[in-house]
């Protein structure tokens, strides 16, 4: 089958933008995917024809939304192959997922000397609430350090690992150096020496191959909408139903209850509504749900392998570009990562906009892998199921137009 990335693009309307006067080359997904219209549409409608309060209306507009935002949460638990929809809860992205896992799970399991076990590649949204975590129960936080290659020192797992290693936490995908995890051997060498809880950050790979949350046997999952071509203020976190009904409730307010009593105190919900406090974000919930019908319309297959070898296209092409630093594997996944000589990321993020280009920079919320390599900050030019070989002509042409001006 040949991709259609003509009709893709088309779907997606900001890429028929100009900006800056330039059309508009769109190389920042890594941090908020472009939306195809079947979502915007979506989401709009549901404003125009079907907006109501969800949960215990009697009438048929909030009947109906209930109905909507259940559907997408069994169709999220089929997307990453969840054993049931009552293992998925609605977050308003990865962050608040890891949050959660960190104050209900965490604070109610963890004790003084247990260790939490994360990696030096993390995003700071998979470091600060085990850090957090760690100074308020007294616990050890040990990582898994990194090579010079961006792959992560394996040979020292064994050493890090004891029987109070509680939580080992884990990026499916690197947010800076595309570094793609062994997420099934990594899982199988935590557990063989502890009986630790895995939590998986897939927040950066989700929308690079298919997840089946079953076969890896983590605990937990936690994924954002909006970098899934879906709306933002939505994502997910998926957990072992057997853990959840162990957990109590982070947040407190409506719809997580069953009864409330002034003299007798409060009850509360079933799995997974008892994690949902106050009124929900139905309309990213419906916009999630057509996010993962379109990517599945296109078939994730179809996506991961046209990636690839536009990965293989962008890494040959920046070939071209003189003093050009790359970080990160060979094999790297939707991200590339560089700086240009001796000029700051930001200078070249500055000079590459005036030309339409589109690109991150900064520390990209991981200053100890910044840290790590020595710089205060990386470029980092990301992919999609929309980005093209022009895009990445561009990229190189503007890099090379750029090393001339401030030369």
């Amino acid at each position: 089958m040949t991709y259609p990335i003509r009709r893709i693009r088309s779907e997606f309307p900001i890429l028929e933008q100009q900006v800056n006067n330039q059309p508009l080359t769109y190389l920042d997904s890594a941090a908020s995917a472009q939306k195809p219209e079947a979502v915007i549409a979506c989401e709009s409608d549901y404003y125009r024809q079907g907006y109501a309060a969800v949960h215990r209306g009697i009438h048929t507009l909030s009947s109906e939304a209930t109905t909507r935002m259940e559907n997408v949460r069994s169709q999220a638990a089929r997307f990453i192959n969840a054993s049931s929809a009552n293992e998925i809860i609605f977050t308003k992205g990865s962050t608040e997922g890891i949050n959660l896992v960190a104050n209900s799970w965490g604070r109610c399991f963890l004790r003084p000397n247990d260790n939490i076990l994360i990696t030096e590649m993390e995003h700071h949204s998979n470091i600060v609430p085990w850090q957090m975590l760690a100074e308020e129960k007294q616990l050890t936080l040990r990582y898994i350090p990194l090579l010079p290659d961006g792959t992560l020192n394996l040979s020292r797992l064994t050493a890090l690992i004891n029987e109070r290693t509680r939580l080992f936490a884990v990026t499916q995908l690197s947010n800076v150096l595309g570094t793609l995890n062994p997420l099934q051997s990594l899982i199988s060498s935590v557990r063989a020496t502890s009986d630790a809880v895995v939590l998986i950050d897939g927040a950066q790979g989700i929308m690079h191959q298919q997840v089946d949350v079953q076969a890896l046997d983590c605990d937990f999952y936690v994924f954002s909408g909006h970098k899934l071509y879906g709306p933002s203020g939505i994502g997910i976190l998926y957990g072992k139903k057997k853990l959840l009904d162990t957990m109590p409730p982070w947040e407190g307010g409506g719809s997580m209850i069953s009864s409330v009593s002034l003299s007798e105190g409060t009850t509360f919900n079933d799995t997974p509504w008892r994690f949902e406090a106050g009124s929900p974000n139905t309309a990213g919930m419906i916009g999630l749900g057509a996010a993962i019908d379109y990517i599945e319309q296109v078939g994730l297959l179809n996506i991961q392998a046209y990636e690839q070898e536009l990965m293989r296209y962008m890494l040959d092409a920046l070939q071209q570009v003189p003093d050009l630093t790359l970080y990160g594997p060979q094999d790297c996944t939707g991200v590339i990562a560089f700086n240009l000589g001796r000029h700051h990321a930001y200078d070249v993020g500055s000079f590459l906009d005036q030309y339409g280009i589109a690109i991150r920079t900064g520390h990209h919320c991981a200053m100890p892998l910044m840290a790590y390599f020595k710089v205060p900050s990386m470029c980092r030019a990301s992919l999609a199921m929309y980005t093209n070989h022009e895009d990445i002509n561009r990229l190189v042409w503007g890099l090379l137009r750029v090393q001339r001006l401030l030369s």
